[in-house]
């Protein structure tokens, strides 16, 4: 049985050079810096890379960041994969934990996680099962 860790999340995105000088402009790279408050807390770093297309409301993204804090009073780090997409308006996101990437108290960690975003305040809801967790 899943637990859920709930909270809420301050996200910084900040623009990056792409690796190629030349690359086309609907390309783009950002560096990601989180704090997470509530039942996980902690911060997070790291990078995503995401496509405009030429339909408006159209995009994509991938990124990665580790997670190094506190899980329910569990200490240890672990690394999420996010993939979406936007189809003219409509969103479609995938977050999970990387297999076997929890460290210390989070050795083992598996699990997604869900965001929402309403009146400027980002929220998640991590799904999560840890061996030996109550």
């Amino acid at each position: 049985m899943a637990l859920h860790a709930r909270g809420t999340f301050e996200v910084q995105l900040t623009p990056q050079a792409l690796a190629h000088a030349d690359a086309d402009a609907t390309l783009g790279r950002q560096s990601i810096d989180k704090q997470f408050q509530g039942d996980l807390a902690g911060t997070s770093q790291g990078e995503m890379l995401s496509a405009r297309t030429a339909v408006e409301g159209s995009a994509g993204y991938v990124a990665i960041e580790r997670v190094t804090g506190t899980l329910h009073g569990r200490q240890g780090s672990f690394v999420l994969q996010h993939s979406g997409t936007v189809t003219r308006g409509a969103q479609q996101l995938t977050i999970s934990v990387v297999l076997d990437s929890g460290t210390g108290d989070l050795a083992g960690l598996s699990g997604t996680m869900t965001l929402r975003i309403a009146d400027g305040v980002h929220a998640y809801d991590l799904a999560y099962t840890l061996p030996d967790a109550a």
